[in-house]
């Protein structure tokens, strides 16, 4: 019989130690190793786990490419984050708050999957298959060509898919699966690492598309060793707040499409529906003639997309301003005030400051700060901006406005929801076609921004 190893292994990085460390010497981070017991070296081969048995060295110019087959889940606003549709033997993990629409999600696609393309396998190990029913009639799920079944033993489930050989697979969630073999409990680091292990030889072998949703914690990470991540094709995170209607479906790693893509739902009584004009839908609500707010245009993916900025400036009471941000990186936005305090003279430092992208989306794009900076402005100064501007740019710390990417693709999306007036960067002037439709105003610094957006200076 083999003997056990205790090991202690990194749930970062999936570093190895046969001692406990305070601090990670691969990924330098403190508290993450954590005791596993490692399996025997014959447990891995019962199972199936490891390097595929048919593989072979081949030349790469023998290499024959084929376009992959996509198959199209009925909801358009998925197959865009997916780019395109699912992927023959692609795996797919999808990490959300509990409650976010995870599940009901996967539902709804496996209703469209099992009529169009072929089997379904459901693998839940948290809901009973009554509960999943249940659930089915409620979002009128057909049924046709779906199989649910309700376990946690990861051989077993192996099993199961031997026999049924689904053309999808659904596993929900892979914190629950565990390997009996292993004897650490189910959601540890050598359980999910394994498992996930297991479902991804499945799934290549197979060719089975396979959908594994993630716990995450409570920084809004998934769970377990961030070589999961690393494992999957695709990463997609579910955003937004339960008590809230809106979802927004986010990709973070794509091998088969566009990185950073969104998908936005809205949670209705029947499950999710997808919005198909999401600045109109961000945009929506926004109060015209008040100081603080402006709207810019962001590029999420390949989408462009009005969102409101607002910020709030008021007079502190305290000894020290108090700095908060919502939906936009804080650093940045600190960043940002010392640039208007230094280039365009604004005091700032005795003045609580609150910036807020409406909606919750979250933005991280440079192009973002022009618009910061003047929903700052005009809270300061309690001067409100025209709502037909849009403003768009990058701020150096010299107070420069650069210039961004995709233009012409922000501007038409302008253009199509009635804003007459874009607010560029000066350098992004350049090659563009003019827009007959709306009115394009290239800036060179903070300073000159502002005026044209604050003051009414004429375009150049």
């Amino acid at each position: 019989m083999a003997k056990v190893k205790r090991v202690f292994i990194c749930q970062e990085c999936g570093y190895e130690s046969p001692k406990w460390m305070g601090k990670c010497p691969s990924c330098e981070q403190w508290n993450t190793m954590v005791e596993e017991i490692q399996k025997p070296e014959s447990a891995q081969r019962n199972i199936g786990i490891g390097s595929f048995s048919t593989s072979h060295p081949q030349s790469i110019n023998n290499i024959s490419i084929e376009n992959e087959e996509r198959y199209k889940t009925g909801i358009d606003e998925l197959d865009r984050v997916l780019g395109g549709g699912i992927v023959k033997g692609s795996l797919i993990l999808i990490g959300g708050d509990p409650g976010i629409g995870k599940s009901t999600l996967l539902l709804q696609i496996c209703n469209i999957l099992g009529q169009r393309h072929g089997t379904v396998l459901y693998v839940s190990g948290e809901e009973s298959t009554k509960q999943i029913k249940i659930r089915a009639n409620r979002l009128d799920v057909d049924g046709r060509g779906i199989y649910i079944i309700s376990e946690t033993n990861l051989e077993t489930i192996l099993e199961h898919i031997r026999s049924v050989q689904p053309a999808f697979l659904i596993i929900d969630s892979i914190q629950t699966i565990f390997n009996s073999q292993l004897s650490s409990a189910p959601g540890s680091v050598s359980q999910v690492r394994e498992c996930t292990a297991a479902f991804m030889n499945v799934a290549k072998t197979n060719d089975i598309a396979t959908f594994v949703v993630g716990h995450v914690t409570k920084e809004g990470s998934i769970a377990g060793p961030r070589v999961l991540e690393h494992m999957v094709d695709t990463v997609l995170y579910f955003e937004g707040e339960r008590h809230h209607t809106y979802r927004i479906l986010r990709s973070v790693k794509n091998r088969f499409g566009s990185t950073n893509e969104i998908g936005l739902f809205e949670m209705r009584d029947r499950g999710l529906v997808e919005v198909q004009n999401p600045s109109e839908l961000m945009l929506s609500g926004r109060t015209n003639g008040v100081s603080g707010s402006v709207v810019l245009c962001s590029i999420e993916g390949t989408r462009p997309m009005l969102v409101e900025i607002q910020a709030l400036v008021s007079t502190t009471a305290f000894g020290m301003a108090r700095r908060m941000s919502t939906g936009i990186d804080y650093n940045r936005v600190v960043l940002l005030m010392a640039v208007l305090e230094k280039k365009v003279g604004m005091q700032l430092y005795n003045q609580d400051t609150y910036v807020n992208v409406a909606g919750g989306l979250k933005i991280d794009e440079p192009a973002a700060d022009l618009a910061v900076i003047a929903a700052i402005a005009s809270s300061f100064r309690n001067i409100a901006i025209p709502p037909n501007i849009v403003v768009m740019g990058e701020v150096g710390l010299t107070g420069e406005v650069r210039g961004i990417s995709q233009v012409e693709k922000r501007i038409s999306e302008c253009a199509k929801l009635g804003f007459d007036t874009c607010v560029i960067p000066g350098d992004s002037l350049k090659g563009i076609k003019q827009n007959k439709n709306i009115n394009i105003v290239g800036v060179d610094n903070v300073s000159e921004a502002l005026n044209v957006i604050l003051g009414g200076t004429s375009p150049r």
